[in-house]
């Protein structure tokens, strides 16, 4: 039997263990946030979509006017999924018996007792938004979505950047994936594409709900590959690494790059030495899909700042796309290993001393929920 995200929320107020003694990989994701659950170009006109949220289903839909809706993706009646049905007008029609839900989720027509229909029960709708080329929901209490801040996102409505959206599935809980890009002392993993890289630590902060690490890199061997040399060079095509003095080695270079991660969201800020905007700006946010929150659907932007001739991005494209797939294709393979030796353990044994990611874990315990309370 699915409990609903409401159930977490409820159970987390009686929890009598403190989260600072809570297992990190056994804490869920607050749903009281705006989250997206889908790019927008996947929520066709009179199309359904279905998509999850810690395991509670979610059908999208877009009406004839043109606006998306979410609701509890199961038919009152026969909790059938909504998402085979039909999108009609501005409502679905379940495909079993044709019940219909408006975008409130009031139930508005019942085909053979027409009579009854106002007196049928509904199914739960989610406050639902659109920004940036993605569908949001807010799948914790809905009387919150007002008061929650929404993702703010500037350089994806800044027509000087062209955006790669992330939309890809891992077998891991969410945590892995924020450690994983917090912690920049993992070049190594991706020697093969990357050659030779040495990280520059510069200092991490935290707060409230929020921790951040800054780093500088120099490449010590190896060629550059063409997409990471047009996204952070800018075009000036510095293939060949010169000669490293240990002056130069122990002197980190003047770009700098800024991870943050703003429970829930994670961004990652490149600047080129000198530069008063980012060169490339990422955006993530890791969606839990099952119950056990042991799988994650990222859904994220990759904006990287046009040069001046720009047509040069456009051409490049390609190797860009090639080289970040090669990149992510590595972090969910290390992620997943990392889930698999939790899952054999049946504990978090991680021996961590880096302190930007003892800060990360400190900000996702803190405001997260607790897993183990879920009911079966």
């Amino acid at each position: 039997m699915e409990s609903s995200i409401g159930e977490v929320a409820e159970a987390a107020t009686a929890l009598e263990t403190g989260a600072a003694h809570r297992d990190i990989r056994k804490t869920a994701l607050d749903p009281n946030f705006w989250y997206p659950v889908a790019r927008s170009a996947e929520v066709r006109a009179g199309k359904a979509h279905s998509c999850s949220f810690a395991g509670a289903p979610i059908v999208l839909a877009r009406g004839k006017q043109g606006a998306a809706f979410a609701l509890e993706d199961r038919c009152a009646h026969r909790q059938a999924p909504l998402s085979a049905g039909v999108v009609e007008g501005e409502r679905i029609r379940c495909g079993y018996h044709g019940w219909a839900y408006d975008a409130s989720g009031a139930c508005v027509f019942v085909p053979y007792a027409a009579e009854c229909s106002r007196a049928a029960p509904g199914v739960r709708s989610y406050p639902c938004r659109e920004a940036y080329g993605l569908v949001f929901v807010f799948p914790g209490d809905p009387a919150l979505a007002a008061l929650a801040p929404f993702p703010d996102v500037p350089s994806a409505n800044d027509r000087r950047y062209k955006i790669r959206y992330l939309n890809r599935r891992a077998q891991c809980h969410y945590s892995f994936m924020h450690e994983n890009l917090m912690d920049m002392n993992h070049q190594f993993l991706h020697r093969r594409l990357m050659g030779g890289i040495k990280t520059y630590f510069l200092g991490n902060r935290s707060g409230d709900g929020w921790a951040e690490a800054t780093y500088s890199f120099r490449r010590v061997s190896g060629r550059q590959p063409l997409g990471e040399n047009f996204i952070l060079n800018r075009g000036q095509w510095r293939w060949k690494r010169a000669p490293l003095s240990a002056e130069a080695l122990a002197t980190p270079p003047g770009d700098r790059m800024v991870i943050r991660t703003d429970y829930p969201y994670q961004s990652l800020k490149f600047w080129i030495a000198g530069a008063s905007e980012p060169a490339l700006d990422l955006w993530n946010c890791y969606i839990p899909v099952d119950r056990a929150q042991r799988i994650n659907h990222t859904f994220g932007m990759i904006m990287i700042k046009r040069p001046k001739h720009r047509f040069l991005l456009d051409l490049l494209w390609p190797a860009i796309v090639w080289f970040t797939n090669g990149i992510f294709a590595e972090d969910r393979w290390i992620c997943e290993l990392e889930q698999a030796a939790f899952d054999a353990q049946g504990e978090d044994r991680n021996q961590e001393i880096f302190p930007a990611i003892l800060d990360l874990r400190r900000v996702l315990v803190e405001n997260g929920l607790p897993l183990e309370t879920r009911r079966g």
